[in-house]
């Protein structure tokens, strides 16, 4: 089985915790766009009815809207009953790394309005410590990159502007500095000291957001809860 098909694996499988009646966020990414595919085959089906979904960034909207999913906003349903989404790197506590994809803030947002954040990730993605694997993406303001960038160093990360010289625009035309702090012992604290910086809008530490791991791996797609013991699918 390879890494697409286990994305789209546990994409299918995290789609069943939907149910008719709810609000639904829809999570930005390779994975959960596999989510959004199987929402809509289910309501041109009639097995699935009567959802609204809240989408993460304008790319997951304009393919919702092309699918022919209803779609409404935090103004009009500021409490999601569940959102799907992936990560790029998830530790055995369940908190991730986010925002590879560039849409951390409206993510996090998403994630933070959610009673139920499910997590969709491919074996790869799991990981002892966050920082091993992936990046932690910092979004902020342009008239403050540089200034950023010298006080994330200060902290101990090795720090890219995303597209360099052509820099990539979230949907708030912010700017992505990819920081990358090897395996990070302080979690908590580190998230502390971006939150703190005025210049960064947001960051993709999720701490405490995830609710249940879906993981897709060589031995099939498994479902764990918030304080599940994730040992035997996360590699030392």
């Amino acid at each position: 089985m390879d890494v697409a098909e286990q994305k789209r694996r546990a994409a299918w499988s995290a789609v069943e915790f939907v149910e008719p009646g709810m609000t639904v966020g829809l999570g930005h990414g390779t994975t959960a766009a596999f989510a959004v595919e199987r929402i809509a085959e289910l309501l041109r089906s009639g097995e699935l009815n009567d959802i609204l979904c809240v989408p993460c960034s304008e790319d997951v909207a304009r393919q919702a809207e092309r699918l022919g999913i209803p779609l409404t906003t935090l103004d009009e349903r500021p409490t999601i009953d569940l959102t799907i989404d992936g990560a790029d790197e998830i530790d055995a506590e369940m908190n991730l790394i986010k925002g590879g994809g560039g849409a951390l803030l409206r993510e996090k947002i998403v994630a933070d309005a959610s009673e139920r954040e499910i997590i969709v990730v491919d074996g790869s993605k799991l990981s002892p410590r966050l920082g091993t694997r992936f990046p932690v993406p910092v979004e902020v303001v342009p008239f403050a990159w540089a200034v950023e960038v010298a006080a994330l160093e200060s902290l101990g990360a090795h720090v890219l502007r995303r597209g360099g010289d052509d820099p990539f625009l979230t949907d708030q035309r912010n700017f992505i500095l990819d920081c990358d702090f090897g395996p990070i012992e302080r979690l908590l604290e580190l998230a502390r000291r971006l939150d703190a910086r005025p210049g960064v809008v947001a960051h993709g530490l999720f701490i405490d957001l995830a609710t249940d791991l879906v993981v897709a791996t060589e031995r099939g797609v498994e479902h764990f809860a918030k304080g599940s013991d994730l040992s035997a699918v996360i590699a030392p």
